[in-house]
């Protein structure tokens, strides 16, 4: 989650059901988070420095039958900001994928929908555009035919919105569908 975390990373709260939940009361209490992680062999190229989480976002926007456009946003059912509309996305699983990848992931995951091509709208990086702690996140968007989508995983519902009633986002969010309505309007996605 939020980089590496102390062994001793203490709290008053000492019931912490898992380690997902000791790296995140961690962020939340911005104590040093960061393990002093010393090369070994079988890690020879570690750092000292500390790392920010890396997470990723899916911006889709499809066409009703009448030709207006519309874009897929989940209702976040946890904090921060439980309740408030975003885009799917999440943590990205270290080693495993790459940011695509994840967006993909993280879309059906929260969706049950697909994509198809994507475009990367930007990276945002901001260190306070998530109160957890300092998360990187790279944003893509595509366009899809219009269809079905429902909230799953942890997003307490999944809706597609009109361009022009867009509710209050999550996050840098906003910035985010700024961007990737640009990129739809000049003709750059497929």
């Amino acid at each position: 989650m939020c980089g590496d975390v102390r062994n001793d990373c203490t709290s008053p709260h000492s019931l912490i059901v898992s380690e997902a939940e000791r790296v995140l009361l961690c962020c939340v209490m911005k104590k040093d988070i960061y393990l002093d992680y010393r090369p070994d062999d079988s890690h020879p190229y570690a750092y000292v420095y500390p790392r920010p989480s890396v997470t990723a976002d899916c911006i889709l926007f499809a066409q009703n039958g009448e030709g207006v456009w519309h874009v897929l946003l989940i209702r976040r059912g946890g904090e921060p900001f439980r309740g408030f509309w975003a885009f799917p996305g999440g943590f990205l699983e270290a080693g495993h994928e790459d940011t695509e990848q994840c967006a993909r992931r993280e879309l059906t995951e929260e969706t049950g929908l697909q994509a198809g091509s994507l475009s990367l709208v930007g990276v945002y990086s901001r260190p306070e555009r998530d109160p957890r702690c300092h998360i990187v996140t790279a944003s893509y968007c595509g366009i899809v035919p219009m269809q079905a989508a429902r909230g799953l995983d942890d997003a307490a519902d999944a809706r597609w919105f009109p361009l022009d009633a867009i509710p209050p986002l999550a996050f840098d969010h906003a910035d985010m569908l700024q961007a990737a309505r640009a990129k739809l309007e000049a003709g750059e996605l497929k």
